[in-house]
């Protein structure tokens, strides 16, 4: 694709008419258009990330395709939204072909690195270094032929989930699901519970990095039906024990965030959560929900079916590329060889585990002893 072809934008730089053909275009992708490949997604990063950037590639003056991305020094090149996002790559025509190392020349990148490359990203696929399965459940069907195929492959989880929320009720009081709400303070006690989780577990808080942190407030606020921020609350005795906070377009809904007040654990008030969740995400259109590519027991529970992303970095010959082979390709070959070794994976995350725990009772200790949340 020559670089005479190739519009570079500032999100906001892009007009009506863009937003629409972007859009038209992944109306027509060889799989469902996740909202993290919508343009209103790429615009909320640019608030916070000033090195957001689209490419419009254009043939005879006619947009066919948008490759967003972030630039970083030296040319460095990244997904947008990389470690949040579930879902990268162009959204292009059909017929476009790419060289994708002359697309990023054509950006002026010496690299352009992903962690969760979507399916269909024949210019891309190439470069990746390793496939992630990502487990989904289809509602094409409507709930009801969900549920009746649930409880035929794991009968005793529809069974347990169900009676505990019935002991909830009895135990704490009403039991109550929001499934869209616009609650500030929800929110917020959303992240405080993820955050906890996220020291516990001896992984980085992503909502101590303020970017992302802003990004899921303006996502909160959005009404976009394309690409909006959902808050869907379980509650008991008229207060929050679980809730969820992902991201949807009319027909796809990616899982992002979930959590629940380990005080109320007993009941497992995320997993009656998500069972509600997908009742009204079928009734609200949604046909496909992504559970993302992160392990869990649970979502190996619920799921249809798995797609599939790619991690990995096109990089281009030269001096920038040396540089991030150099600073990047050792991480993720560790990266690799760990997941590739259950064992050795079992004992890194006990070791962070417990490395989150000690922070934690640091962090007690500074502040006067007394435990500084509920879920720490």
């Amino acid at each position: 694709m020559p670089s005479k072809r190739i519009r570079v934008l500032r999100p906001d730089e892009l007009g009506p008419d863009d937003m629409k053909r972007w859009r038209e275009l992944g109306a027509g992708a060889e799989v469902p258009q996740n909202p993290f490949l919508d343009p209103g997604f790429t615009r909320a990063v640019g608030r916070f990330r000033a090195g957001t950037r689209v490419a419009v590639l254009q043939e005879d003056g006619t947009p066919v395709g948008y490759f967003p991305f972030e630039r970083g020094t030296f040319g460095r090149g990244r997904a947008v939204g990389l470690g949040v996002s579930d879902s990268q790559g162009a959204v292009l025509s059909p017929q476009v072909r790419l060289d994708a190392r002359r697309l990023l020349r054509a950006c002026s990148l010496s690299s352009w690195e992903f962690d969760n490359l979507a399916e269909g990203q024949h210019a891309f696929a190439p470069y990746a270094a390793e496939e992630l399965a990502v487990p989904v459940v289809d509602l094409d069907g409507g709930f009801g032929h969900y549920l009746e195929k649930l409880r035929g492959s794991a009968p005793g989880f529809v069974r347990q989930t169900l009676a505990k929320e019935r002991r909830l009720v009895r135990q704490v009081g009403e039991v109550r699901f929001v499934y869209d709400s616009h609650d500030p303070a929800v929110l917020r006690e959303l992240m405080r519970w993820k955050s906890a989780q996220y020291r516990r577990t001896g992984r980085r808080d992503r909502f101590a990095q303020e970017w992302i942190s802003g990004l899921v407030h303006l996502l909160a606020r959005g009404d976009d039906p394309e690409c909006r921020g959902l808050l869907s609350v379980l509650y008991a005795g008229d207060r929050p024990v679980a809730a969820h906070f992902g991201l949807r377009s009319p027909t796809v809904l990616s899982w992002w965030f979930p959590a629940y007040d380990r005080a109320y654990g007993k009941f497992s008030p995320g997993l009656v959560l998500h069972l509600r969740m997908l009742e009204a995400a079928a009734a609200d259109g949604v046909r496909l929900v992504d559970l993302g590519s992160g392990p869990a027991r649970y979502k190996t529970t619920l799921k249809t079916r798995d797609l599939w992303v790619y991690e990995g970095a096109v990089v281009c010959p030269g001096p920038g590329g040396a540089a991030f082979r150099l600073g990047r390709e050792p991480v993720r070959a560790a990266r690799r060889f760990v997941r590739g070794r259950p064992a050795l994976a079992a004992t890194a995350a006990r070791t962070l585990a417990e490395a989150g725990r000690l922070r934690n009772r640091v962090t007690s200790a500074r502040t006067g002893g007394g435990r500084t949340d509920r879920d720490g």
